[in-house]
């Protein structure tokens, strides 16, 4: 079972190790048939690669994404309008907030509501933190300060220095999910290799016609 590292993308086993892989192949059927040792066929190679980084470029606005307090902003200033009082329910007065958030605000801002839905219970939790923040209670803006849960908490990042002498706290585009997916597709990839290229050679052939 020794590996060997000096031609890794052509076989990392070693000459007797191949050896006793085809003359297991040759006694052993499979389902009735030989194993043939083919190798993986190039298109479908390139198809995997293409599903991989489709998912990463599909997904990567929205990975492991943080609700922060200026997504809530609109409707905190509406909650307490006379058209809001008038509904009967928090279901109601909630849903009634989205909808005039959603006709009013930008496209970005739209997804950002859509990913971060938020009760009228939870509303009523966050309203007088973000109130307090838009009063001048924080020295950042909005956008800064992370929803967690019934708490607006200043995120826990460190950026570009801003305006006033301070780093800016938003979360990077490149943090929101995506180092972890990144694992886990390369953890993924590199086992493959590895059990695929600990297999003998595809141009090594066991002899099928043996009995």
């Amino acid at each position: 079972m020794a590996w060997k590292f000096d031609q890794p993308l052509y076989c990392l086993s070693d000459e007797q190790e191949q050896k006793e892989t085809l003359e297991l192949w040759e006694k052993e059927k499979h389902g009735g048939l030989w194993t043939a040792n083919n190798r993986l066929p190039l298109p479908l190679t390139y198809l995997i690669a293409l599903i991989i980084l489709t998912a990463f470029l599909v997904t990567m606005p929205i990975w492991g994404q943080r609700p922060n307090a200026a997504i809530y902003e609109g409707i905190v200033a509406n909650m307490d309008s006379a058209e809001v009082q008038r509904l009967a329910t928090g279901e109601e007065k909630i849903n009634f907030l989205f909808q005039q958030a959603m006709a009013t605000a930008d496209s970005r801002l739209k997804g950002d509501l859509e990913r971060h839905p938020l009760a009228w219970d939870d509303l009523l939790n966050i309203a007088p933190g973000i109130k307090e923040l838009q009063a001048g209670g924080g020295k950042y803006p909005l956008d800064n300060y992370n929803v967690l849960g019934d708490r607006i908490s200043l995120a826990n990042f460190e950026g570009n220095f801003v305006e006033g002498g301070f780093r800016e706290r938003k979360q990077p585009w490149f943090d929101k999910g995506m180092g972890i997916d990144m694992f886990y597709v390369a953890y993924f990839v590199i086992v493959m290799v590895l059990l695929i290229k600990k297999l003998p050679h595809y141009s090594r052939k066991p002899a099928m016609n043996k009995s």
